[in-house]
């Protein structure tokens, strides 16, 4: 290792100033407005489910307490994100409950 000039690595490069994080607006839907909770409220109403939405609530009903994994894997295959699946599922139980 003769040769090599060995640093403290956190002092390496040009040095910047940091800029501040800017601020997000956050990502909740149920926090709008009760307007906005209405409309959905009277949209779902009118509209009824989708069909991945029926066929979870199926699953609900035949499989009862261990759905949770099989529902949570069509919503979130239809859905995209963890998160998202999770909530449908929880809304889904509320409609069926």
């Amino acid at each position: 290792m003769a040769g090599i000039a060995l640093g403290k690595p956190g002092e390496k490069g040009h040095i910047v100033e940091k800029l501040p994080k800017r601020v997000r607006p956050r990502s909740a839907k149920a926090s709008r407005g009760a307007k906005i909770k209405h409309t959905r409220a009277l949209i779902r109403e009118v509209c009824g489910l989708a069909p991945y939405e029926k066929r979870c609530i199926d699953l609900i009903k035949l499989l009862g307490g261990g759905a949770d994994k099989k529902v949570y894997k069509v919503a979130k295959k239809r859905l995209g994100t963890h998160k998202r699946a999770l909530a449908k599922r929880e809304e889904l139980k509320g409609i069926f409950a």
